[in-house]
């Protein structure tokens, strides 16, 4: 049997913009350094993704230092500021959680709301936010930032492989927008995981993933299709829901870098 080993990590500092590869990260109380830290928000500050404006696809994310960088076709980049302490703070709505999150700059509502064509405003995370996991699948004080949420998704190469075996176009991992890709392992192998440990961290796998019709977005194009849910429904599927992929959750700060190992500690019970 090969050993397991990570083989990429992802990024997506603003929720359901285009992601980032990364060859190593620093691993925080949020999840990785900076990861969806950032959302766009509506008129009555509540969320917006793909699912609503798969266009959100087309917009490139970068950072340099504490300053976010956002490039669009046809567009000028934007450049934000990571809002300041004395930002105004508005209470925003991410599922079924409310949270305090402070107000980037004018000029960035003005260049989404222009692009995306919907009154839009970008909002940031601070570090002292307290967004708390759901308690039956995490402990107390176990948090997240603007993940749909759980702090980390991870992926096994195996099981794209195996879902692209029985597509008739093959997919790329990043329109699952996984924070951990794994090989070495048989496909959904992860489904089994209990308990894993990557470099000096441990982390629970605690969640099998369901999956929603951001899937269905080219992150390329932000065309939309049936696949790969339709497929996934054929043997993934369990009630109403379709799955692919396990939450996970740190048992602290670390760091990760690819081709790191990957041990599994326990299996579920």
């Amino acid at each position: 049997m090969s050993e397991i080993r990570l083989a990429a990590l992802y990024r997506y500092p603003v929720k359901s913009l285009a992601g980032q590869e990364l060859e190593h990260s620093l691993v925080d109380g949020f999840g990785l350094a900076e990861d969806r830290r950032w959302m766009l928000v509506d008129r009555e500050n509540r969320y917006v993704t793909q699912r609503e404006l798969p266009e959100m696809a087309l917009i490139s994310v970068s950072l340099d230092q504490r300053r976010l960088i956002l490039n669009a076709p046809g567009m000028e980049p934007l450049f934000v500021e990571t809002p300041a302490e004395s930002a105004e703070s508005i209470s925003v709505q991410i599922w079924g959680d409310r949270c305090l999150a402070r107000l980037c700059s004018n000029e960035s509502q003005i260049w989404l709301s222009h692009y995306l064509g919907h009154s839009l405003r970008l909002v940031y995370m601070a570090e002292e936010e307290q967004r708390q996991v759901d308690r039956s699948y995490a402990q107390e004080g176990d948090r997240t930032a603007f993940s749909d949420g759980f702090p980390l998704l991870l992926i096994s190469q195996a099981s794209l492989d195996d879902l692209n075996g029985r597509l008739a176009q093959a997919l790329p991992m990043i329109r699952f927008r996984p924070n951990l890709v794994v090989t070495g392992c048989e496909p959904y192998a992860e489904d089994g995981w209990s308990l894993i440990r990557i470099g000096a961290m441990t982390l629970r796998v605690v969640k099998p993933c369901s999956r929603c019709k951001i899937t269905t977005v080219d992150p390329y194009t932000a065309e939309t299709g049936s696949e790969p849910l339709r497929t996934l429904a054929s043997y993934r599927r369990r009630g109403n829901q379709v799955f692919f992929g396990q939450n996970l959750i740190h048992n602290g700060p670390g760091e990760l870098a690819v081709g790191m190992p990957v041990e599994v500690l326990r299996h579920a019970e």
